[in-house]
C-alpha cells in the first residue's frame, strides 16, 4: 500500500512539475512578445529579429530584468529598443555612445540621431543613462565596478580598426562587479585564415575576440551558435558590408546576398573573476589570504 501512494505521488507530482514547466515557457513566450512587439519598434527592425534572435541572446547572456547593464556603441540602438523596455521597471540600463563632441563627424551626427530617437520616446527610454566612449580620451562606460551586465554587439572590428580594442575591453572589465558577465556577439571570420589586426573586412577570428578579453582580465565562460549563419562565405568584395542590412554593392548580386542573409557570428560569454578588483586604475587578483597579485592591464 505505502509503495502505491509512493508511486501515486511520484506521478502526481511529475504530472505538476511538467505543468508547471509548460505555463513557464508561456509566460517567457508572452513576456518576450510585450518587449519584442513593443509599438515603439520599427516594422524593419523586427524583421531583423530572425538573424539577431534577441530574446535568445539576453538569456545567453543571463541578463535578468533587475540588473544593472551596459550596451557599448548602440549606434542607431536596435539592440536599446529591446533593453530598455526589459529593464525599464526593475533594471538600468547605460548606453554608452559616441562623444557628443566628438572630433569625427560620423561620431556627432550618430550620437544625435540616437538622443533624438530617445527623446521622443520618454515613456522608452527615459530612464536610459546616455555615458560616452570614445577611446583614447573617454573610456568611463559607468561607475567602476558598478554593472552586472556589459554587452556589445558586432563593434569589436570597429576597436580593431582605431587600434583601441585593448583600451575598451579593459573599460568594459573596469565597469563590471566581480562576478559580472561580459558578452559579446562579433561577425566571425574563418579561423583556419591570419587574422587581420586592423579587421577591414569586418570579421574577426572566435579566438581572437576570446584573447583579447583574456589580456583585460575576462575569463570564458561559454560560446553559443545563436547567432550563427552557414551560408555565410565570408569572402565579399566589400567584406561583412556585402550582405544585408547594409548591401554595399546595392542592386549588384542582391539577390544572392539576401539569400545568404546577415553574417555569421559568435556569440560568447565571459566573466569577471569574482577576485578581481579595480585598485589604482590596475586589474588586481586578490587572492583568498588577502594579498593582492597585480596583472598587466588590458
Amino acid at each position: 500500500m505505502k509503495k502505491n501512494l509512493l508511486f501515486l505521488s511520484l506521478i502526481v507530482w511529475c504530472s505538476w512539475a511538467s505543468v508547471r514547466a509548460d505555463q513557464d515557457q508561456v509566460d517567457r513566450d508572452q513576456a518576450w512578445r510585450n518587449v519584442l512587439y513593443s509599438d515603439h519598434r520599427t516594422p524593419a527592425n523586427i524583421t531583423r529579429d530572425r538573424y539577431r534572435h534577441p530574446a535568445d541572446t539576453i538569456e545567453f547572456f543571463e541578463v535578468k530584468p533587475d540588473m544593472k547593464v551596459v550596451e557599448v556603441w548602440p549606434g542607431g540602438g536596435w539592440y536599446t529598443e529591446i533593453l530598455a523596455i526589459y529593464l525599464r521597471d526593475k533594471g538600468e540600463l547605460y548606453a554608452a555612445h559616441f562623444a557628443e563632441d566628438s572630433e569625427i563627424s560620423y561620431f556627432r551626427s550618430s550620437y544625435n540621431r540616437f538622443f533624438r530617437k530617445a527623446s521622443k520616446r520618454i515613456d522608452v527610454y527615459g530612464k536610459v543613462r546616455i555615458t560616452e566612449l570614445e577611446p583614447p580620451k573617454k573610456l568611463a562606460l559607468a561607475p567602476a565596478g558598478t554593472v552586472d551586465r556589459v554587452l556589445t554587439f558586432r563593434n569589436v572590428h570597429n576597436w580593431m580598426k582605431s587600434g583601441h580594442v585593448d583600451l575598451v575591453f579593459k573599460s568594459m572589465f573596469d565597469a563590471l562587479k566581480p562576478g559580472g558577465i561580459l558578452g559579446v556577439v562579433e561577425h566571425r571570420a574563418a579561423n583556419d585564415k591570419p587574422q587581420d589586426p586592423e579587421a577591414k573586412s569586418g570579421y574577426v577570428r572566435e579566438d581572437y575576440v576570446i584573447g583579447l578579453a583574456e589580456k583585460a582580465g575576462f575569463k570564458l565562460l561559454a560560446t553559443s551558435e545563436i547567432n550563427a549563419n552557414p551560408k555565410d562565405t565570408k569572402n565579399y568584395p566589400a567584406g561583412v558590408w556585402t550582405l544585408p542590412p547594409t548591401l554595399r554593392l546595392k542592386d549588384k548580386n542582391k539577390d544572392t546576398y539576401l539569400a545568404i542573409g546577415e553574417s555569421d557570428r559568435m556569440t560568447l560569454k565571459f566573466v569577471k573573476p569574482l577576485n578581481s578588483n579595480i585598485v589604482d586604475g590596475q586589474n588586481k587578483d586578490v587572492s583568498k589570504n588577502g594579498s593582492e597579485k597585480s596583472q598587466e592591464d588590458g
